[in-house]
């Protein structure tokens, strides 16, 4: 059974810079460690339809997903799903 799709949405590359900005200002990362970003599309009933999963890969690895399309991720979604943490 295939969860997500093998077709991924296109963003906008400037969308995951501005996107690793963030998360290197809020979370005070150094600049070596480095930030995976993934957009998925969920094909499933009741899953959501884009998700962008982020992955930071310091010691140990932290895992973040937001259900929204890279594209639509504001700075106020990093910061509630950060306070959530």
């Amino acid at each position: 059974m295939n969860l997500f799709s093998q077709s991924r949405p296109k963003h906008n590359p400037a969308a995951l810079q501005q996107l690793k900005t963030w998360i290197y200002d809020l979370l005070k990362l150094n600049p070596k460690v480095s930030i995976s970003v993934s957009q998925l599309q969920c094909t499933e009933p009741g899953c959501p339809p884009i998700e962008t999963a982020i992955t930071i890969l310091s010691q140990p690895a932290q895992q973040y997903k937001i259900h929204k399309a890279l594209d639509d991720i504001e700075l106020v979604d990093l910061i509630r799903l950060l306070q959530t943490e």
